[in-house]
Order: C-alpha cells, then sequence, then structure tokens
C-alpha cells in the first residue's frame, strides 16, 4: 500500500510538469499568435512573406523535431549560447519550443476569425465616424472571440497531451515518470497517466463549454 501511495505521489508530482508547460505554453502563445497574425496580414508584402513562411515551417514540421531542434540545435550550430544546466534549462527549452509551435496555430485561427467578419461591418464603421482602432474592438473583437473558441478549444485540448512530447528531451513529465516503472515491471503507473489526462481533458471541455455559452451572443 505504501509503494503505491509513493507512486501515485511521484507520478502526481510529475504531472505537474505537465500543467506548468500547459500554463505557460497558454500564457505566451495566445498574445504571441495575435503579433503573428497582424504579421500575416499584413499590407507590407515582405513582412506578410516571411511570416507566412515561419508559420508554415511550424505547422508542417513535427514538434517533436522542433524540440530536438531547439535544445540541441545551439550546441550542434556551435552558436554561442547554451540553455541552463539540468532539468530548468530543458524545461525552459521545451516551453520555447511549445510556445513558438502553438502561437502558430493561434495565428492561423485568429487571422480566419478576422478575415471571416463581412467588409461591410468595417464600413458600416467607417460611415459612422468610428476609426480602425474603435472598429476592431468594438464591432470586429466580439465576434473574432465567439467564432474562434470551438478552435481554440480543440488545441487547447491537444496541447495537454502534447505535453507528455516534452519526455524526448528528457523533462521528466509522468509519462516519462510512469515508463520509468513499466521498466521495472509495473505496467499500472503507464496507464494511470491516462486517468490523470482523462481528468484534466474533461474539466476543460466543460469550461470550454461554459464559455461557448457565456459567447452566444450575436444570434440571429
Amino acid at each position: 500500500m505504501n509503494e503505491i501511495l509513493v507512486i501515485v505521489t511521484r507520478l502526481s508530482e510529475s504531472f505537474m510538469l505537465n500543467c506548468k508547460l500547459f500554463v505557460l505554453t497558454l500564457l505566451f502563445a495566445l498574445p504571441l499568435g495575435m503579433l503573428i497574425a497582424f504579421g500575416s496580414m499584413s499590407r507590407f508584402r515582405p513582412l506578410r512573406w516571411v511570416v507566412r513562411t515561419f508559420v508554415w515551417i511550424i505547422r508542417g514540421t513535427p514538434l517533436m523535431l522542433q524540440l530536438i531542434i531547439i535544445f540541441y540545435g545551439p550546441g550542434l550550430l556551435k552558436i554561442p549560447f547554451s540553455w541552463p544546466n539540468g532539468g530548468p534549462g530543458r524545461f525552459i527549452a521545451a516551453t520555447v519550443a511549445f510556445i513558438i509551435n502553438y502561437a502558430c496555430y493561434f495565428s492561423e485561427i485568429y487571422r480566419g476569425g478576422i478575415e471571416s467578419v463581412p467588409v461591410g461591418q468595417y464600413e458600416a464603421g467607417q460611415v459612422l465616424g468610428m476609426t480602425k482602432t474603435q472598429i476592431f474592438f468594438r464591432v470586429t473583437l466580439l465576434q473574432v472571440v465567439k467564432r474562434i473558441v470551438p478552435p481554440i478549444g480543440n488545441e487547447v485540448i491537444t496541447l495537454v497531451k502534447d505535453t507528455s512530447l516534452a519526455n524526448i528531451i528528457s523533462n521528466k513529465e509522468i509519462i516519462m515518470m510512469a515508463g520509468e516503472y513499466s521498466n521495472k515491471g509495473l505496467i499500472w503507473p503507464l496507464f494511470a497517466t491516462g486517468i490523470y489526462f482523462l481528468i484534466f481533458v474533461g474539466a476543460l471541455t466543460i469550461l470550454l463549454n461554459w464559455v461557448e455559452k457565456k459567447l452566444s451572443y450575436f444570434r440571429a
């Protein structure tokens, strides 16, 4: 019994790394994605081309590969930069990789949401004497938020599960911890990790459904 309690405690502690990675990624990727979206819609063609090419590269390559490149790349390319030693450095590198990856995905969702608002609403705002900033925040943004919540929600749920990829650069998250026990002949900790993810995703699903109901304005 004591052994089971110890294993569950260690799994819970490891899952906290997944949770920290999840929270930090959302905290920085959501606003960064908006900036990238504005860049991809810029009227300045060179900037638009560079941003869209970057987004294409990030979305077109596996997150696992990006983790490896970001963590090991500086050393392999002889770049005068190194991540902090030990676990903190690995966690920071994983966080940076996740933020960049998800910011690019979020940017496309933002861009699609903004471009889906009818042009006539911009024109109506201009007729009323509103500035571009006022039109964006008072007319466009409310509609964009409502439209992007479902796809953003899907990406958020995917992010929960993707945090397990951090073990590719030896971050001791819950899957890696369970793997250590499976190597010793204990298989149940590996299956138990599914319960952690199911509970977390279940709570997020309830929260996202609540948010969608709260944003049920602009009904016909």
